[in-house]
């Protein structure tokens, strides 16, 4: 019987095994934890932020252990630079700290700004993080009041970390309005402390001085890590997320020196790194190369490109549809005079509404923060005074084929004729 059983199921798993691998890989000779490599990993320690983690600590988040709230904090720098990582690494410690203590009410809300452009956003969102209910379309004042009244059930120290709070723009009613909510009375007996992470480092100069002055009692700034400090990176990571000698030393040397050339990101490595093992696991080599990571960076930046461009509003993607044709007859950089005829040409032909120069101006400069394009102040010599001149920031024929997935641009495109 027992000699049936075994052939039946070896029959079965057979069977089985063309279907499951015709769909599905099986990486664990290349990866022991791809989990180490996802975004949302936190990692054990932070060696090459140890200055900024020492002024995050030592300046802002001792008081708590004196039970007093800590200093309002702004960290900035560029995407990638450890700044939302620090601060939860941080935060986790001091709470470890305050749980061997008695006395202290500590709690910690992370809250991301991604996506939002309003105080009045973030706030709704925050509502909806403490008690379950999104208070959207109630007027502001009754959506603070609730935030206040959320916060008041929590009582004692409450931390409040807004990442990429730049997205709010000038809308920064909130960066004052937390830090002072006790002495302003919409909160008692307890404080609230904000720590704003911002991933545009001209945000600060642009901020209301009445948020400025509440939010920024102390300023870190976050460098871009050179290359041997992504090395560093790597190689904890890859400890962890590979199998032993599945990745050479040399692979991560250049994920680490590519990524250091351009934004010194250790996401941007680590994603070299992670789509260059994958490679290596499609191929059934058992090995990641330098060949697998230039491939990679061809790969991760085509795809950035790509979604960055997708998410654009139509507006944006007009303005953008407009420095594209210029582009394609060398007349970038354009001034922005120049880009917005365009965009008034391409506008009429796709029958949609124009805006005025000056909102296409600011949809150009978002376009710029997000590295899409590059804009540059220029003289205009004998053309006037000083003007923006812009040009695309990325590759042609990619920027190309993404605005064609939206239809109602097909007959424009079909216009523009690539060098």
């Amino acid at each position: 019987l027992w000699g049936v059983l075994d052939t039946t199921v070896i029959c079965i798993m057979s069977a089985l095994s063309p279907i499951m691998t015709e769909y599905f890989q099986d990486r664990s000779e290349i990866f022991e934890s791809e989990r180490i490599l996802k975004e949302s990993y936190t990692p054990n320690d932070l060696p090459e932020r140890e200055e900024q983690l020492k002024r995050l600590g030592l300046e802002v988040l001792s008081p708590v252990l004196n039970d007093a709230p800590p200093h309002n904090a702004f960290l900035y720098g560029k995407p990638g630079q450890g700044k939302t990582a620090a601060a939860r690494f941080l935060l986790e410690k001091l709470q470890e700290e305050v749980d061997e203590r008695s006395g202290i009410n500590l709690t910690t809300i992370f809250q991301t700004c991604k996506g939002h452009h309003s105080s009045y956003q973030v706030a709704c969102d925050l509502v909806e993080q403490l008690t379950g209910d999104n208070p959207n379309g109630h007027p502001k004042r009754k959506v603070f009041a609730r935030l206040y009244d959320a916060l008041q059930e929590i009582g004692g120290i409450v931390v409040i970390v807004l990442d990429e709070v730049d997205n709010i723009g000038n809308k920064d009613m909130i960066l004052y309005e937390l830090p002072r909510a006790r002495d302003n009375s919409h909160i008692e007996d307890m404080d609230v402390s904000v720590i704003g992470i911002s991933n545009d480092m001209t945000f600060y100069e642009e901020l209301d001085p009445r948020a400025k002055d509440s939010l920024c009692e102390v300023e870190i700034h976050f460098p871009p890590y050179d290359a041997d400090q992504l090395r560093s990176i790597l190689n904890r990571r890859s400890e962890k997320a590979f199998v032993d000698s599945a990745v050479t030393q040399e692979a991560i040397a250049l994920a680490a020196a590519l990524a250091a050339q351009d934004l010194g990101s250790a996401r941007q490595a680590i994603r070299y790194l992670y789509k260059a093992g994958e490679f290596a696991a499609l191929n059934d080599e058992p090995q990641v190369s330098e060949e697998h990571v230039r491939k990679a960076e061809d790969h991760v930046e085509q795809m950035n490109i790509a979604q960055s461009i997708r998410d654009l509003t139509i507006q944006d993607q007009l303005a953008l549809l407009a420095l594209t044709s210029l582009a394609t007859g060398n007349e970038t950089p354009a001034p922005t005079p120049e880009v917005y005829s365009r965009y008034t040409d391409i506008t009429s032909h796709v029958d949609t509404n124009s805006i005025a120069m000056r909102r296409v101006r600011s949809h150009l400069h978002d376009l710029d923060m997000i590295g899409v394009v590059s804009g540059a102040k220029r003289s205009g010599g004998s053309r006037g005074g000083p003007k923006y001149y812009w040009e695309l920031n990325t590759d042609l024929d990619t920027t190309v084929n993404v605005l064609t997935e939206e239809n109602r641009f097909n007959d424009v495109l079909s216009l523009i004729d690539k060098p």
